[in-house]
């Protein structure tokens, strides 16, 4: 076994919806996150779309396909960091991120014309509900959930502060 495989981790849940301003702002905390901590620390990318947003499921089911074709948050940045694309251009606009990206954007239009990610989609949103999510981004961390859609002041202190935590526990 080597040592990569035995090192701690800490868990983020990070509660997002692709369509959502708040998120792309919150990407700053995820990027400062990821330096401080490597692979220390696993964010993972839970869904969460707002009905407001009319193409945050599809955003969500990409996102799943992106995952997919090993290329997760890379796919995640790219349609948060252009929201307002999204909002005019919906799936093309999808496909054309996965294209640029040097995905299979065929496989895209295919995921999203035959639904295959949408009970991984439908399930972290019955989760979110069931503990409390209302909007994004949320994370949760060590049990406890920090609602970012309300307020990101001291957000990601607070974050690091329970990693260290989790960290210094299981190490």
């Amino acid at each position: 076994m080597n040592d990569s495989s035995a090192r701690t981790t800490a868990v983020l849940d990070v509660w997002c919806e692709l369509q959502c301003p708040d998120c792309r702002d919150a990407l700053d905390d995820l990027r400062a996150l990821r330096a401080r901590y490597g692979d220390r620390l696993e964010l993972r990318l839970r869904h969460f779309p707002l009905e407001k947003h009319r193409h945050a499921f599809a955003a969500a089911q990409a996102a799943e396909e992106a995952a997919e074709q090993g290329r997760s948050w890379e796919y995640v940045e790219a349609v948060l960091g252009r929201v307002e694309e999204l909002d005019r251009g919906g799936e093309p606009f999808l496909i054309e991120i996965a294209r640029e990206l040097g995905l299979d954007a065929e496989e895209f239009d295919t995921a999203l014309i035959d639904g295959r990610h949408i009970l991984i989609v439908d399930a972290d949103q019955a989760e979110g509900k069931a503990i409390g999510v209302t909007g994004t981004p949320t994370y949760v961390i060590g049990g406890e959930r920090l609602d970012g859609g309300k307020s990101r002041q001291g957000l990601r202190e607070r974050v690091e502060e329970i990693a260290d935590r989790l960290l210094a526990e299981n190490a």
